[in-house]
């Protein structure tokens, strides 16, 4: 199992946001995560991804024990083994297509070659190399999520978190973006999951999760 998290609780205050969640993806499993506003999905996601500590439980990534490992350490495995999407693609906007992706390679310590030719690669396999020197305000919506998408993967990880990916696109577009997580898992053998509201991006996926009020249905 590439992730295990077994009761996981997280409050803030007085406000019990997860009680007690246990969730697991397998390897190479697109996994959708939906619920109500509020629900507690992007927390939950965010203590998936390391970037939020729980109260209490245990969470295993590619079997590391993740609540066992220091800040450094921690930081370590997150640029090395966890590639984030969010809504907001959040690129660097003076930065090509090409470098933006370039730059976790280089924050593991790849040489600036060696993450050019794996930018460039991504790059081609989202469907954009011919965008390689484009910067992203020279890019649709659609292209810089691509973008993203590839800098996600860019060292590798073992698993593609995705924080409502298409939240901010078109219907064809999104439709495009969703099955490019599709492929990515045919060519790649990725793990994935995707934090939604979408019903048709869920229906696509191997397995559905409703979290309601803190804990998943069933």
């Amino acid at each position: 199992m590439i992730v295990e998290a077994k009761k996981i609780r997280k409050s803030f205050g007085n406000l019990e946001v997860l009680k007690g969640v246990d969730f697991g993806v397998e390897a190479g499993e697109v996994v959708a995560i939906m619920g109500a506003s509020g629900a507690g999905k992007s927390t939950l996601l965010q203590i998936l991804g390391t970037l939020l500590t729980p109260d209490s439980g245990s969470l295993t990534i590619d079997g590391t024990e993740i609540l066992s490992l220091g800040e450094r350490a921690l930081s370590q495995f997150r640029n090395r083994r966890i590639g984030f999407v969010f809504q907001a693609h959040h690129l660097l906007p003076e930065f090509t297509a090409v470098e933006n992706v370039m730059i976790p390679s280089l924050i593991g310590g790849a040489s600036s070659a060696q993450a050019k030719a794996r930018a460039q690669e991504l790059l081609a396999l989202v469907g954009l190399q011919e965008r390689l020197s484009h910067k992203p305000s020279e890019l649709s919506g659609g292209e810089q999520q691509r973008v993203a998408i590839a800098r996600a993967l860019a060292n590798r990880p073992a698993i593609l978190f995705a924080d409502e990916p298409t939240g901010n696109l078109d219907s064809h577009t999104k439709e495009e973006i969703h099955q490019l997580f599709f492929d990515l898992r045919k060519q790649l053998g990725q793990s994935v999951v995707i934090v939604t509201h979408d019903a048709g991006l869920a229906q696509l996926c191997d397995r559905s999760c409703y979290l309601v009020d803190g804990s998943f249905e069933g």
